[in-house]
């Protein structure tokens, strides 16, 4: 294993976002900030409460998980698909530097950046409304594989992707309306049985649920499930990660 390599490509990327603090971090954190004022304090003020817990703080984990994983994919995608756009990848490729070492390097990366998003925004919400984190240490692990997992996803984006549009196509029209549909903002015992009952093929509630429960102690579906398919994810993305690079393909600008 070239540590030097993977430390090179994670110093690069996360230098990056030093370069672009105001695209990488202001512009999530105000987009959320809107999302605390309108739905947590102008809608939320007329919602009863949802377990016991106020609708502002309610949509915190929800919150967090939307930014997460727009943010997880982004940060992978286009942090290995623009080397494929200006042909620096040929530097890489023509270094000893083996793919686990690339995909360690850009995909620690995104996620790093990813994590400390979601802190930020969690310390954000504080000035929005008041809530607690009942299990610390869950909600670090759902941060932390949630994060993971869709920089991996991000990752296989960025290599499929030969243009900006195919970078965009999927975070745009499949995981943002997913996320929310997903429960970011509601429970999904407030839908009718029928449509409860689908939106459990929605692989986003499992983990808004779970990383919920780690606030509150409550959740649309079993902690126990919720990790359980939030690992499910990780395996399939590291799976599909390993096939591409087993079947021979390469790098490509």
């Amino acid at each position: 294993m070239n540590i030097h390599a993977i430390r090179a490509i994670y110093r690069f990327e996360m230098s990056r976002t030093r370069r672009t603090q105001l695209q990488s971090v202001v512009s999530p954190v105000i987009s959320t900030s809107l999302y605390f004022v309108v739905f947590g304090a102008a809608i939320g003020s007329h919602m009863t409460a949802i377990n016991g817990v106020s609708y502002g703080a309610f949509i915190v984990p929800g919150l967090i998980m939307l930014s997460l994983l727009t943010q997880s994919i982004s940060n992978a995608s286009f942090g290995i698909y623009f080397p494929k756009f200006v042909g620096t990848i040929y530097e890489i490729l023509s270094a000893p530097v083996s793919s686990i070492e690339i995909v360690a390097g850009y995909v620690g990366a995104a996620a790093s950046k990813s994590i400390i998003l979601g802190l930020i925004i969690l310390a954000t919400a504080r000035l929005f409304v008041s809530f607690q984190i009942e299990h610390p240490l869950v909600m670090l692990a759902f941060l932390v594989l949630t994060a993971l997992t869709f920089s991996l996803f991000g990752f296989i984006i960025g290599i499929w992707a030969d243009n900006f549009e195919k970078l965009q196509l999927v975070p745009l029209l499949v995981v943002t309306p997913l996320t929310f549909l997903g429960g970011s903002f509601y429970s999904i015992h407030m839908l009718p049985p029928f449509w409860q009952k689908v939106t459990l093929f929605n692989p986003v509630v499992y983990l808004v649920s779970g990383f919920r429960w780690s606030f509150y102690g409550a959740s649309d579906v079993s902690v126990g499930i919720s990790m359980g398919m939030t690992l499910m994810f990780l395996a399939v993305c590291l799976a599909i990660v390993w096939w591409i690079f087993r079947t021979g393909y390469r790098l490509k600008a």
